[in-house]
């Protein structure tokens, strides 16, 4: 447990993992070696440390996962409202995952199944993850980013994100931060479709459904957290 609740925080190296955890270097080694065989350790693409996928499954096959209850119904408001596809991603590591979709019926749309895992360098959502995180991260993760850190600063004044063709040819997208009961962002809720129908300037048609649907799932997180 003290290993997981080491790597809360973000990745670790096994130094950090000493340091934070006061284990043995041999035992801490072997502890989060014996936990990435059951994936509820990951390494990322530096070699650390990392929470693994196995926890996120556990807590949403326990019902815990209040953030994908509260998310469903905003997701399905939100395409209605749009019109297009809507998803809500996490970060893992070095990547996105979306962990929950509401689809556009027919016609032109911009799939993106649930579990899929997306690069943190380019697209709205990855915008919106990376932008609260603190400096040292950010600066990793600009290296070969197809957005830059003065992007990144728009992003936190007007607290949404957009993307042309930045992730896919032809696909825009909008997205706005989910924040937990520490006021932590731990989600972003995206709409994404054709250039065509969103625009160059996508986040002038959708930013504000966006915003607000993520400021709704936020809300319903804190209420739940301080009950």
């Amino acid at each position: 447990m003290s290993v997981l609740d080491a790597l809360e925080s973000g990745p670790a190296s096994l130094a950090q993992l000493v340091q934070i955890t006061g284990l043995a270097r041999p035992t801490a080694h072997r502890l989060a070696v014996a936990l990435e065989r059951h994936r509820m350790v990951s390494r990322d693409s530096q070699g650390r440390f990392v929470l693994g996928p196995r926890l996120g499954e556990l807590s949403i096959a326990t019902g815990e996962d209040r953030l994908l209850a509260v998310a469903a119904p905003v997701l399905v408001q939100l395409r209605d409202l749009t019109g297009e596809s809507a998803q809500l991603y996490r970060r893992q590591g070095d990547l996105r995952v979306c962990v929950s979709a509401s689809e556009r019926s027919s016609g032109l749309r911009d799939t993106v199944p649930v579990g899929s895992e997306l690069p943190m360098n380019a697209g709205s959502a990855a915008q919106v993850l990376l932008a609260w995180e603190d400096s040292d991260r950010i600066r990793r993760s600009l290296v070969g980013a197809r957005f830059t850190a003065a992007s990144l600063a728009q992003v936190r004044r007007r607290r949404w994100a957009q993307s042309v063709a930045e992730r896919e040819q032809g696909v825009a997208s909008v997205s706005a931060p989910v924040s937990g009961p520490g006021g932590r962002v731990i989600a972003a809720v995206s709409v994404s479709g054709p250039i065509e129908r969103l625009t160059r300037s996508p986040g002038r048609m959708h930013s504000q459904a966006v915003l607000s649907a993520a400021e709704k799932i936020s809300e319903s997180l804190h209420t739940e957290g301080s009950h």
